[in-house]
């Protein structure tokens, strides 16, 4: 067992043991003020994921990567046959210090070839992963090193440079986050990490369809579709930092409600502080990182999501015929008597239909219950809860509102 004292004794070496005291379970919360405080830096949070363990050699950090197919459940009564690293989609969250000598050993378990691309990194040219160009593919059972020193901090990713469309498509990507030697003024208390990503699984299958270009029908974050996503917990008054990673094929604008951010960092680097714009939506082209920045001061549990409609939407099919409008009383029965289970859609619009019908392993259009009822939503879409007098940042469970503060039906007129 690895003692508290064990875990503090020197700042090289506790950043990997801290990363195997945090456990990392998926969605693991630390709790305020625990052995974090004693770290170089403040550890980032994967939500719904986990950090990549390192060991010390000879004055380098080494991280192991298995790239391999991993059975990954999108929400509770889905699971999808993916690709990923270390037995998880998104892969683990890489996380060093800014001056570290890092050593990569990447070991193939896929049916095909494969490299790593360290995203945005300064690194030798030999390095970049792209296979073909800067190096030979990695063939089935083949285990590659790459090594390198970190010459920047921020907010990076990973993922393959061989056969991506394939492989980026399947869920094979991660973060690469690089921490100031110096730390940043004023201190950052939590913050988040989530890529984005969009895939197409056929309704009552699980194996996504890498063929397509434009069609998604599932959108997560950090693989996950509401309601599985994990909140974001934190106590009124700290400073959140959330960092946005994009390697699908779509741009997502993310919004948060009841405050304004700042729009912090890019993966090109820090935003100076007269620079930076308020804002309440950011967009996240494909290819890149985004970071905004708030101080939480308002208890509540706030929506945090895509503004493309359809990206807070589970299984969506986009054949439907335009119904809206339609008398379609005494069709449904009719319909049934030839088609059991059938059910006329679209006619006064889509709410209330989140427990309709559908094939095996697939999710509801539009799902989750909240402590007023139904959510209505899917997709990327997550809650930040944020409350006065934490003791952990495990789910608190529904916000308690203040006597008069919940708008309420009255007779009109």
């Amino acid at each position: 067992m690895i003692t508290r004292r064990a875990a503090i004794a020197g700042a090289a070496i506790t950043g990997g043991l801290a990363a195997l005291l945090r456990g990392k379970k998926a969605g693991a919360q630390e709790k305020p003020g625990g052995p974090e405080d004693k770290l170089p830096y403040i550890p980032v949070i994967t939500p719904n994921g986990k950090a990549l363990p390192w060991t010390m050699k000879d004055g380098v950090k080494e991280f192991r990567l298995v790239a391999e197919p991993v059975k990954h459940e999108v929400a509770a009564g889905m699971t999808i046959n993916a690709w990923g690293y270390n037995g998880s989609t998104p892969g683990p969250t890489i996380e060093a210090v800014e001056g570290d000598r890092v050593r990569f050993f990447v070991k193939n378990k896929l049916p095909e070839r494969t490299s790593v691309h360290w995203h945005g990194l300064f690194l030798p040219n030999g390095m970049d992963g792209v296979a073909g160009l800067n190096q030979p593919h990695i063939e089935p059972g083949e285990t590659y090193v790459y090594e390198f020193t970190l010459r920047q901090n921020g907010v990076f990713m990973y993922h393959p440079h061989s056969d991506e469309m394939v492989q980026m498509a399947m869920g094979m990507m991660g973060f690469f986050v690089v921490h100031p030697k110096t730390p940043e003024t004023p201190r950052v208390d939590r913050h988040f990490l989530i890529l984005l990503h969009e895939w197409f699984v056929a309704p009552g299958t699980a194996t996504p369809n890498a063929a397509i270009m434009t069609d998604f029908n599932l959108f997560t974050f950090n693989s996950r579709a509401w309601p599985g996503t994990a909140p974001l917990v934190v106590k009124t008054g700290e400073r959140v930092r959330v960092s946005l990673g994009n390697l699908s094929m779509d741009s997502h604008p993310i919004h948060l409600h009841g405050y304004r951010f700042w729009h912090a960092a890019t993966d090109g680097g820090t935003i100076p502080r007269s620079a930076r714009v308020p804002m309440t939506t950011i967009n996240v082209p494909t290819g890149s990182t985004q970071t905004v920045e708030w101080v939480a001061d308002v208890p509540g549990d706030w929506a945090f999501h895509c503004h493309k409609s359809h990206h807070t939407m589970n299984a969506m099919s986009h054949d439907v015929p335009n119904m809206m409008g339609v008398k379609q009383k005494g069709t449904e029965e009719k319909v049934r008597a030839v088609l059991p289970g059938y059910m006329a859609m679209g006619e006064n619009g889509m709410g209330g239909m989140m427990d309709m019908g559908r094939p095996k392993n697939t999710l509801p259009m539009m799902t989750g219950k909240g402590p007023f009822g139904d959510v209505e939503m899917g997709g990327m879409f997550t809650v930040l809860k944020v409350r006065d007098g934490l003791t952990s940042y495990d789910d608190p469970g529904w916000y308690k509102h203040p006597e008069g503060t919940v708008a309420r039906k009255v007779k009109d007129g």
